[in-house]
């Protein structure tokens, strides 16, 4: 019971802040100031690729222990890659976004590590 609890926690908390990170695309595009017409469209495609990866790892996460339980191999596979997944993607936000005086950018990798923690642990209790 407390691995789902766990894996349900880290689940919403990655969907929720993968559309978080969709949500103020428009502003952040905005943001970068008079940039080009293609700029603006990788930036667009990029801000919401995240988005929606996050939002798909916390939904697969979520929808996998309702349907199949915590605890099956295929679960197990699922919730360890995806922890892999945010380390890895909290990396490239160490690296680049982290870097910035944006708030939300320096927390991001934090949420993906805890999410990432709490996946893990989810995944051997």
């Amino acid at each position: 019971m407390t691995s789902n609890l766990l894996l349900y926690v880290g689940s919403v908390i990655i969907t929720l802040w993968g559309i978080a990170h969709i949500a103020p695309t428009g502003s952040i595009v905005k943001g970068f100031g008079e940039i080009s017409i293609d700029n603006k469209r990788i930036i667009t495609m990029e801000w919401v690729a995240e988005g929606l990866t996050l939002v798909f790892i916390g939904l697969l996460v979520l929808f996998l222990t309702l349907l199949g339980g915590a605890q099956n191999s295929a679960s197990l596979i699922v919730h360890r890659v995806s922890a892999v997944m945010l380390l890895v993607m909290s990396g490239l936000s160490l690296l680049t976004g982290a870097r910035t005086s944006i708030v939300p950018m320096k927390i991001c990798p934090l949420v993906k590590i805890t999410v990432a923690i709490l996946f893990l642990l989810g995944s051997v209790l």
